[in-house]
């Protein structure tokens, strides 16, 4: 074979080396894009920077956590993530901070529950003195269930809730010994300005003074004031200990801080990112607080040292103020929030060993959390005074009656899930319902399935009693459609004018439609309309103004709190706004004061069973509102929310118990067979003889209809 010339070959090299060159860019032009002066070669993308404010001071254990939060995102996001801290409110105080947070311009702060109180009452939680048991229960609170539920309300203020991080227990100060609650009688303590720590003062005989808390030392060195509550880290940081004599570590409250993110940043953040933060946020929350427990045990030997008489509180004594603190949290029950309250109490009761738990139950499956949330806490506190009283005359069977508390959130399925978990519990005797007839509606087979006294104190749903299933396991000290919507619209007719009948599509808004037809046919042709409304309809302010732009003459409606808050304010805009005849479903939320305004432009009457003040009312009813007023710390002058529910449940409560007693059995079906044959009992609503038989679970009628107002203050009135 004749060899090829040296330059041939130099060529074919050269050829050769250019192809494999090409292979191998093309190959790399698959994954990377070539770059250009248009389109530079990818760097790699810079840090984000996020700040984190906080109140406390550079030396705090706070503080040192919020470094290590910052290191420990550092490495895990491997540098895409950096956090700086800024202590000592460097940023601007707490409620500046909170206003950055929420308006985007800061990403992360650590803020006091307090300072959050005024926009989410329910961070009055952990405020509750002596509500928990130690430290250990209120970490298995705040890690749990209650603390997520307490969270997941900072997003109404723009807020991503990720842990609760801490100051440290609360303790006591005074110039004398405190050991008991009469200890505190004639006393002047220096508070923060929050009407529930007031509050929790005053019950005890003590002056509450609000002052603020850079003042406090002045105060207490000048004899301002004799005592003051704070945790160790404030009482020594401040140097209070230098005008005070004694120290009390009674633990009764907690100063927590909400570490959380702004909404606005947060979503701007990749998944991979936020994460780290939420993560790393709760694995060092045990580190954070087992560092303030370090060094309150430095805080408490110097305070010694300074002199000061310490003392610790007893199980005993710590029992006793907590006996004698029980009303706060009830008084305040509705602005922390029964979901959280029951929550709490459900969550105890689980915890319980079976001879700690040796009591009977009744179950409240009710809205705790959403547009009914009011309704539902009428319910639990007329279904509280009633089981107070059956425990004070030794319950039943020997055994005391204790309320299981569950919120379905006007969720039906969550409604379902709740029945066969109370169903699971051995001492459960019955359940109470909410207000929602949709909610208990879609549960009526689950209550015939599980065999369950179900007592319906509020929701009017026709079908909730009369239905298919037999025997019947659902009883009612409530007004079924059939009567409250005839008499909404007898009185509507009366107007000039057509009447429209606003229906929510529901089984609710069902069950008023065929309570209606017979009067409706009756009536001359066009003179009633019916109009559906979805609940959350966009469409509603248009459908009024279509309604009262075509002459309508009077408008029924059948809806719930927020669908008629929405109807209220569309009334009000118009020229002519005509009446409106309500269903009692507005009263199941806080109507009054965010309609105020509106309802000064608006004739709008609703259906009540009872009246506070009326001449017609049962003489009981006197009686049961004074106990009311005093059990739950209500001026005499103080607006009763929702009172239907309180008084319904009240009496339902005991017809129940009567029936327990009557049985002889803690056997549902057996109670279930009482509830049919009760004799005469007399209640605060009405004298009921009988409550119910095997025709008819419907324990009221229509001659206990009002129809009612609100004044200018809030009570409900008559009307006419």
């Amino acid at each position: 074979m004749n060899k090829l010339p040296p330059r041939t070959i130099a060529i074919v090299c050269l050829l050769l080396a250019s192809v494999l060159l090409s292979i191998w860019w093309l190959g790399r032009g698959s994954t990377l894009p070539a770059a250009s002066a248009e389109h530079p070669a990818p760097q790699d993308a810079p840090a984000r920077q996020l700040r984190l404010g906080l109140n406390i001071a550079a030396d705090s254990a706070l503080h040192a956590a919020a470094l290590k939060f910052s290191e420990a995102v550092e490495t895990r996001s491997k540098g895409k993530l950096k956090i700086a801290v800024f202590p000592d409110q460097q940023l601007g105080s707490d409620d500046q901070m909170l206003e950055m947070a929420r308006n985007g311009t800061l990403d992360l702060l650590l803020t006091p529950t307090a300072k959050l109180s005024s926009a989410i009452p329910a961070m009055q939680y952990a405020d509750l003195p002596f509500y928990f048991a130690g430290r250990e229960e209120l970490y298995t609170m705040l890690d749990g269930e209650p603390g997520q539920i307490l969270l997941s309300k900072l997003n109404a203020i723009d807020l991503i809730g990720l842990t609760f991080w801490e100051n440290g227990f609360k303790q006591f100060t005074a110039n004398t010994p405190i050991r008991k609650p009469q200890d505190f009688a004639r006393l002047r303590i220096r508070t923060m300005k929050s009407p529930l720590i007031a509050d929790q003062f005053s019950s005890l005989g003590a002056q509450p003074i609000p002052i603020d808390f850079h003042a406090t030392y002045k105060a207490l060195a000048d004899g301002a004031v004799d005592g003051q509550e704070n945790p160790l880290v404030a009482i020594h940081g401040m140097r209070l200990h230098e005008v005070q004599k004694h120290l009390t570590i009674s633990n009764h409250a907690y100063l927590g801080y909400v570490f959380s993110a702004s909404k606005r940043v947060f979503e701007t953040l990749s998944p991979e990112l936020r994460e780290i933060i939420h993560s790393t946020a709760r694995e060092l929350t045990l580190w954070e607080r087992q560092e303030t427990a370090r060094r309150e045990i430095d805080f408490i030997e110097k305070i010694r040292a300074a002199g000061v008489e310490i003392y610790t509180l007893s199980p005993e004594e710590r029992q006793r103020f907590r006996v004698a603190m029980a009303p706060v949290a009830d008084k305040f029950a509705f602005a922390v929030g029964y979901d959280l309250l029951a929550k709490t109490e459900e969550l105890r009761f689980a915890q319980m060993a079976p001879r700690e738990n040796d009591s009977y139950v009744i179950g409240l499956d009710a809205d705790l959390s959403t547009g009914g949330a009011q309704a539902g806490g009428a319910i639990y506190r007329g279904m509280q005074l009633a089981v107070e009283e059956i425990n004070q005359k030794g319950g039943l069977l020997g055994k005391p009656l204790r309320i299981i508390a569950l919120d379905h959130g006007a969720n039906p399925q969550i409604g379902r899930q709740n029945l066969e978990r109370l169903a699971q519990m051995p001492s459960l005797l019955a359940v109470m319902g909410g207000m929602h007839t949709a909610v208990i509606t879609d549960e009526l087979s689950e209550i015939h399935r599980l065999k369950l006294p179900y007592l319906i104190p509020w929701a009017a749903g026709q079908g909730l009693i009369n239905h298919q299933y037999r025997p019947s396991y659902t009883f009612r000290v409530s007004i079924n459609d059939g009567q409250v919507a005839p008499f909404l619209l007898e009185r509507a007719v009366k107007m000039e004018g057509h009447v429209a009948v606003l229906l929510e599509r529901s089984a609710w808004g069902r069950s008023n439609e065929a309570a209606l037809q017979a009067l409706i046919a009756k009536l001359p042709a066009g003179k009633v309309e019916l109009v559906w409304l979805d609940a959350g309809d966009p469409n509603i302010n248009s459908t009024i103004d279509a309604l009262v732009s075509n002459g309508l003459g009077a408008l029924v409606m059948v809806a719930n709190p927020l669908e008629s808050r929405i109807i209220i304010q569309a009334m009000a805009r118009q020229a002519k706004p005509v009446p409106i005849f309500s269903h009692w479903g507005l009263t199941g939320g806080d109507f009054f004061t965010p309609m105020h305004t509106a309802l000064q432009n608006v004739d709008l009457r609703f259906v009540q069973s009872i009246l506070i003040g009326e001449g017609r009312a049962h003489p009981k009813l006197g009686n049961f509102l004074a106990r009311y007023r005093e059990r739950y710390s209500l001026a005499p002058d103080a607006v009763v929310p929702s009172p239907i529910g309180s008084v319904h449940a009240y009496d339902l409560t005991h017809l129940f118990a009567r029936a327990v007693s009557q049985a002889k059995s803690a056997d549902r079906q057996a109670i279930r067979n009482a509830l049919e044959s009760l004799p005469r009992h007399n209640g605060v609503l009405r004298d009921y003889n009988p409550p119910f038989s095997a025709e008819q679970h419907d324990a009221l009628d229509r001659n206990l209809l009002y129809l009612a107002r609100f004044n200018d203050h809030g009570h409900i009135v008559l009307a006419e």
